[in-house]
């Protein structure tokens, strides 16, 4: 080989290790932040900058501390208010209900009419409309027909082949006898959950969900509801407190959570007696069980805003009169919730109502009796305790995964803020930025 030769060989590999070590150089993004919600204080930081490298948060700080490196792409929310991305602990991106198409509401997948893959497609549209409501982790409570589908797109979404919130997920879900069955003794039809009876069948079910991809046992220890002639809520137990107690066990067993359905009485009492990780809703809840609540460390999820809605709100005033409600009653048992120290995680319920729409929830948060910051606190840092990942998300700290959000006004002065999101980044992606 000639010199000439030589060099042009070295030339071009030397292009070629300098392009390959250019397309593996780390993603640098700064992000400029007027208003910085520090979800570990409550408090904001004014003039900061947040350092992303790839997927995770490098460093955050004063901007006179923390330097822009040369050639970072720089985002400017100087203007804004920037959060951690929000977390719903309890949603439901599987639609459910028989009716396809609720007037004046959100499409409903029917299990009759549409096929399981078109309402796992539905589904994954709906975790996606919540990722750009500014909800960058749900956790997932029960399939409602879709069987494992949750699982399948919690690891599509893992794997980068769709954007997504991240997720944790309770597959099918446990009922007793008489829950969940849908249509007449004639017509076979796929069951919404998984029905089991006895302690040794709860465990069989959930060795089974655990081993098919189940991150949490969502059981319902409660039945519909209907109040009495002096108000007072009647919700039937379902599960024995031997049944719960092997629900409870067998989850805790295998290193895994378990979170109950219930709106008070014996299903609720049992379920905290046994030690469950979160309660659902709690309507009625009374002060020695907030108070057992609150020593054992279990989470509440309130879903306010759900039984806000005119589906329990006018059933309600139909059957009583307007005398009672599940309105009033979540208002006056999450107010005893949030004054006796129970640690609150935000839960929404999302599903029944359009997904994109929960941050509803936090101004109920607040009518209850949180500070903005403490609800906002709700769906970042408790939320992230409850879901085990506060290694992870929930603040806005070094080492932990880039889901940022931001709002053009304060979420302190006005907590509806939160209900118009205008930027979205989740692992270092921007997912929207509407305020370019």
């Amino acid at each position: 080989m000639t010199n000439s030769g030589f060099r042009f060989v070295v030339g071009v590999l030397v292009s070629c290790v300098a392009t390959v070590a250019h397309a593996q150089a780390p993603q640098l993004t700064a992000i400029r932040a007027g208003r910085l919600f520090d979800s570990r204080s409550g408090k904001v930081a004014e003039g900061q900058v947040i350092l992303v490298e790839e997927d995770k948060i490098i460093a955050v700080g004063p901007a006179d501390r923390v330097q822009i490196p040369p050639g970072a792409q720089v985002i400017d929310l100087s203007k804004a208010t920037v959060l951690p991305g929000l977390i719903d602990g309890h949603t439901h991106v599987f639609g459910f209900g028989l009716d396809g198409i609720k007037p004046g509401g959100p499409p409903f997948a029917s299990p009759i009419n549409d096929t399981r893959e078109y309402r796992t497609l539905l589904a994954l549209a709906n975790a996606q409309k919540d990722l750009r409501a500014g909800f960058t982790t749900l956790r997932d409570l029960m399939s409602h027909g879709g069987g494992y589908a949750d699982v399948d797109i919690k690891r599509a979404i893992n794997r980068g082949y769709f954007p997504g919130p991240r997720m944790q997920v309770s597959t099918m879900g446990l009922v007793a006898t008489g829950e969940g069955i849908l249509g007449s003794p004639e017509v076979s039809l796929a069951r919404n959950y998984q029905t089991v009876d006895g302690p040794w069948a709860a465990r069989q079910a959930v060795r089974e969900q655990i081993h098919y991809g189940a991150d949490w046992i969502k059981f319902h220890s409660t039945a519909d509801y209907e109040f009495e002639s002096d108000g007072e809520l009647r919700s039937d137990p379902t599960f024995t407190k031997e049944e719960v107690y092997a629900i409870v066990d067998e989850a805790h067993r295998h290193a895994k959570k378990a979170a109950c359905h219930a709106f008070g009485g014996e299903g609720l009492r049992n379920c905290v007696e046994a030690g469950v990780d979160t309660v659902e809703h709690a309507i009625e809840l009374d002060e020695a069980t907030a108070d057992q609540m609150k020593k054992k460390g279990i989470y509440l999820e309130l879903t306010a805003y759900h039984y806000s809605l005119s589906d329990y709100t006018a059933r309600d005033a139909k059957s009583t009169g307007g005398k009672y409600s599940l309105q009033a009653m979540r208002e006056k048992s999450g107010r005893l919730a949030i004054s006796r120290g129970v640690k609150i995680s935000f839960g929404s319920g999302v599903g029944p109502f359009p997904h994109g729409t929960q941050a509803a929830e936090f101004a109920y948060l607040v009518k209850y009796g949180m500070s903005p910051a403490q609800a906002i606190q709700a769906a970042t840092t408790v939320a992230a305790e409850m879901m085990g990942w506060q290694d992870r998300i929930g603040s806005l700290e070094k080492g932990k995964f880039a889901d940022i959000i931001a709002v053009a006004g304060d979420p302190l002065s006005d907590i509806t803020e939160l209900e118009r999101v205008k930027f979205v980044m989740k692992g270092g992606q921007v997912v929207r930025n509407d305020l370019k």
